[in-house]
């Protein structure tokens, strides 16, 4: 088992409504640039196949009778596709995992991957941001699952938690994204480029990266406490939910967007701050406050060679039943516009259905090629959308991509209703409470996981959309749940995280 030393923690940022986190100018940039990182590179080969594997968390489990301690499924994939056979069931009670399962701790409720040792092999982290530690009620904590050419197992596995400042109800683990977002060695920041780990609590960013001397025996903490800036003169604060990374200002560092909603005198707009990666952590810089959140992708969406971001916009105060807007890269070191150049909503001219109060259309993202044509498409999910008079059955929405940006030329709505979509609407299920798209058999085009945490009374199900030269099609739609890959089921809430 691997060991995390305990003056092993990283950096914090606390982020405020509009903005602006203090940094250091940034030193000088690496000579080769790092490549657009949105939806062509995944970070999900467990196993080092070579094919995309899926990572899904299942919080409300009941693991050993403690119920919501919480599990994650691996499901390993090869030229055939996606698997329910090859596969691994972890949890805090999985021989070699740190601590034990517990009631409440929501192990993966977050779940994230990189290659975080630079072995050639993804690793895997999952949040459980309900975990009780010293005594103090969600405090939250973290696993690290070390990729193997057996994928990942429990027995060398590493813990995380916020070892400077363990407070009750931070939730630790909340959300979690991996990345290069600086070289673990400033002094050398062109060798041992390995990823490094961004964990939300409520209202802190921490990074943890390994240091190149122990090659993954020890996670170290990155050396510049983030200090915060409040540029409104109100009491209000912003309390962290999602993360998303790409490039975008065409450096050689990955940048790391920051979203939630708003607290204090006006509660619940959603925001999003955008920090740009640099050589050192020191280093680092603001990117800017974006309105709109807490939804958050990154990907190439005007084929530029530049990465931009998609906000989903559910917030307070956004539009009827929730936009997504575009900011894209401007092709130099500025990073992203701060006016978007697209905002899409239901009503926007070629999107199926309408606007309504509650949707949360936005709420969840992905982007991939669905149709091969190397453009990266959009799926928009939307939790909260009624189908006919059944309230939050929810529905996923696909926006294809173009030269310029999205186009809703081809836009496709699915629900549970369609004649070829398995199952029927039911109140509460909340299809498309995630999305991913996968290319699992190498083939160039990106199919559709549809998530569903409420079927059966918070079971939760995945529906498999394929895809084809013509984009997403529904006919051929499977579905599985945690009880086809040997997990608990009951009030699981299977597929309330799946790995972008």
């Amino acid at each position: 088992m691997r060991h995390i030393k305990s003056a092993a923690l990283t950096a914090a940022a606390l982020l405020t409504l509009g903005g602006g986190a203090v940094f250091t100018a940034p030193a000088a940039q690496a000579a080769e640039p790092f490549p657009s990182i949105g939806w062509q590179q995944r970070n999900c080969d467990f196993d080092g196949n070579g094919f995309d594997d899926v990572l899904i968390g299942a919080p409300g489990a009941t693991v050993s009778g403690a119920a919501g301690a919480g599990h994650v499924t691996v499901q390993y994939s090869s030229s055939s596709g996606l698997s329910t056979t090859e596969k691994s069931l972890l949890h805090q009670n999985t021989s070699g995992v740190p601590g034990g399962a517990e009631a409440g701790d929501g192990f993966g409720r977050a779940v994230a991957s990189g290659d975080l040792d630079n072995d050639g092999y993804d690793d895997a982290i999952v949040g459980m941001p309900g975990e009780d530690l010293a005594g103090l009620s969600d405090a939250g904590g973290a696993v690290v699952f070390w990729g193997s050419p057996t994928g990942l197992r429990g027995s060398d596995s590493t813990w995380l938690e916020n070892p400077d400042q363990l407070r009750a109800g931070a939730n630790f683990g909340r959300a979690i994204e991996a990345a290069r977002y600086f070289a673990p060695d400033p002094a050398n920041p062109d060798a041992n480029l390995r990823d490094s780990i961004a964990v939300l609590e409520n209202d802190a960013l921490l990074f943890f990266t390994d240091p190149p001397e122990t090659a993954g025996q020890q996670l170290k903490r990155a050396d510049k406490e983030i200090q915060a800036l409040d540029a409104t003169p109100l009491e209000t604060g912003v309390a962290l939910r999602s993360l998303s990374h790409g490039n975008y200002n065409e450096d050689a560092w990955a940048d790391l967007a920051i979203s939630g909603v708003t607290t204090g005198d006006r509660p619940g707009a959603g925001t999003t701050q955008v920090l740009h990666g640099a050589p050192g952590i020191e280093a680092m810089e603001d990117g800017g406050a974006f309105a709109g959140g807490p939804g958050v992708v990154s990907s190439d969406f005007n084929h530029d060679g530049q990465d931009d971001l998609a906000i989903g916009d559910t917030g307070t105060g956004s539009a009827v039943g929730g936009s997504v807007s575009v900011h894209m890269g401007k092709g130099d070191l500025s990073g992203l516009g701060r006016t978007p150049s697209q905002t899409w909503t239901q009503d926007s001219p070629g999107v199926p259905g309408t606007a309504e109060p509650g949707d949360r259309w936005g709420a969840e993202m992905s982007s991939g090629d669905t149709n091969g044509d190397g453009l990266p498409d959009l799926a928009v999910g939307a939790p909260g959308e009624d189908i006919g008079s059944v309230a939050d059955a929810g529905a996923v929405w696909a926006l294809r991509g173009a030269p310029g940006g999205l186009t809703a030329t081809g836009a496709r709505s699915f629900d549970q209703n369609h004649p070829d979509i398995p199952g029927r609407a039911e109140p509460s299920d909340r299809w498309g409470g995630q999305v991913r798209l996968i290319d699992a058999n190498k083939d160039g085009l990106f199919g559709l996981l549809a998530a569903a945490p409420g079927e059966n009374t918070n079971d939760g199900f995945v529906w498999v959309v394929p895809t084809s030269s013509s984009g997403l099609a529904a006919k051929g739609t499977w579905t599985y749940d945690g009880a086809r890959l040997g997990a608990p089921v009951a009030n699981a809430q299977f597929g309330a995280a799946i790995d972008e």
